[in-house]
């Protein structure tokens, strides 16, 4: 079983891709922030609103006193977040009307901040109290990185920028998504490869003992973290190339997407 990522991993890719974020934020003109998403309705203002709300949380929540026991942990808690998407648009448009680009772009940059400081003697095995249970700080951190990494995506595909996700942000979501997917689909008939990230077996049929396995599916880390929060069909990633794929075991279409 492969391993989720480390609390110091975890939190070092919050700091490095919302201060990326951030940067990214602080220089886009006012017309941007009222371009469409490819997120439904969402505008950019929204998104920013959202990016804010999601690193603020992690502060907010080192505010409030330490729960007595864990409800959730990182796999348990990334399987959940498709049921609050509904409470999450809401609150996003909510932060985002009446706020000006100038207030959005002050907002995120003072949450990114705030976490910073809050972080500095933080004890990554703290239990914090979050909208989705009690769970440990490190999970809770590498949570926000596959919020930070996801959604900095989005904001790309809208504006342009940032041209890439933090190198550490995307390796702990790689990681995380890797380990949602060999629980989601357990079993060792295929192995996915995420070449300088991971490499997993999962979908259930006969196991790979050694040599090369008969079902292997390769793709870059940006691509698979697409495909998991589903941001790109896998029928599309596959007719692109973005893909590869080779067995008959190695459509991962029917598990995908992992979140969203």
């Amino acid at each position: 079983m492969i391993r989720t990522p480390s609390a110091e991993d975890a939190r070092a890719g919050v700091l490095a891709q919302y201060g990326l974020l951030a940067t990214a934020v602080a220089a886009l003109p006012d017309a941007a922030f009222a371009r469409p998403t490819r997120l439904g309705d969402w505008t950019v203002a929204e998104l920013v609103a959202h990016l804010a709300s999601t690193v603020d949380a992690v502060p907010r929540a080192l505010a409030r006193p330490e729960p007595e026991r864990t409800e959730a942990d990182l796999l348990s808690y990334l399987g959940a977040m498709r049921d609050v998407a509904p409470a999450v648009a809401q609150r996003a448009a909510d932060n985002a009307r009446d706020a000006t680009p100038g207030d959005l772009r002050a907002r995120l940059a003072a949450a990114v901040a705030d976490t910073e400081a809050a972080l500095r003697d933080a004890d990554p095995r703290r239990l914090v109290l979050v909208r989705l249970g009690a769970v440990a700080l490190g999970d809770f951190l590498a949570t926000r990185c596959v919020e930070g990494v996801v959604h900095g995506l989005d904001l790309r595909a809208a504006t342009g920028v940032p041209e890439t996700p933090d190198a550490g942000a995307l390796k702990v979501v790689v990681r995380a998504f890797a380990a949602l997917l060999e629980s989601t689909a357990p079993g060792r008939s295929v192995e996915v490869r995420i070449p300088g990230h991971v490499a997993v077996q999962c979908v259930t049929g006969p196991r790979h003992t050694r040599g090369t396995p008969p079902n292997v599916v390769e793709t870059d880390a940006v691509t698979f973290v697409e495909l998991a929060a589903g941001r790109l069909a896998w029928a599309e990633a596959m007719a692109t190339g973005a893909v590869r794929a080779s067995g008959e075991r190695a459509d991962l279409g029917a598990y995908l997407p992992l979140i969203g």
